[in-house]
């Protein structure tokens, strides 16, 4: 890959593997492609993404009585879907999955610790009280380091895995999104999302067929 390219892994832990507490669809399927990718060297620059949510977190449908997980409420002004409690603090589902060797990472990000506020993208948060999406110093950092380019994959590839593809283009950073490399909350989809990602100028590659 060339330098300026950096591979940006998303949340791949174990809460969102198939028995976990946010099971996606196939999420295990995707490991041990990330493992030889990792092992591979192919980029300069690795971000590994950890969803790492405090008890409570205003995310859970626990934490709103009388709601379900999946239901969608109004958080700060926008819309919100409430998750089963995953991923928190210092939980084994938590934890970055332990069959992939993340040596290669050089920048591990923590996310959603706010307990307000959730946190899709590893480049903001979402909105907050203040209406506003607070940056996680991620582009900062890249662009320091002289990446003008991401490779995205890992979880879930509708939920997390797009809006990073999405604020990374935003921010003015070219985007690719690894599909065999990342997979959905749930089965179906798939050609809706391709062609979202198209139409906001994110490509689409195979991991497994690039040199």
């Amino acid at each position: 890959m060339p330098p300026n390219a950096a591979l940006i892994v998303v949340d791949v832990q174990p809460d969102f593997m198939p028995g976990g507490a946010l099971a996606c669809h196939e999420g295990d399927a995707i490991v041990p492609g990330i493992d030889r990718l990792l092992r591979r060297r192919r980029f300069r620059h690795v971000v590994a993404t950890q969803d790492w949510h405090p008890a409570g977190h205003a995310s859970f449908a626990s934490a709103h009585p009388g709601t379900a997980p999946f239901q969608r409420i109004e958080l700060h002004g926008q819309p919100q879907t409430l998750w089963p409690d995953h991923c928190v603090q210092g939980t084994p589902g938590a934890a970055l999955h332990p069959a992939i060797d993340w040596s290669a990472a050089d920048l591990v990000l923590r996310k959603g610790s706010d307990p307000q506020v959730d946190s899709y993208s590893a480049f903001r948060e979402n909105h907050g009280p203040q209406g506003t999406r607070p940056p996680t110093g991620l582009a900062g950092w890249l662009r320091e380091r002289g990446v003008d380019e991401v490779a995205v994959c890992g979880l879930a590839r509708d939920v997390c895995v797009l809006w990073t593809a999405q604020d990374a283009v935003a921010l003015g950073f070219r985007a690719t999104v690894l599909w065999d490399l990342s997979r959905p909350v749930a089965a179906g989809g798939d050609e809706a999302l391709r062609e979202t990602l198209r139409q906001a100028g994110i490509g689409i590659a195979e991991a497994a067929t690039a040199p």
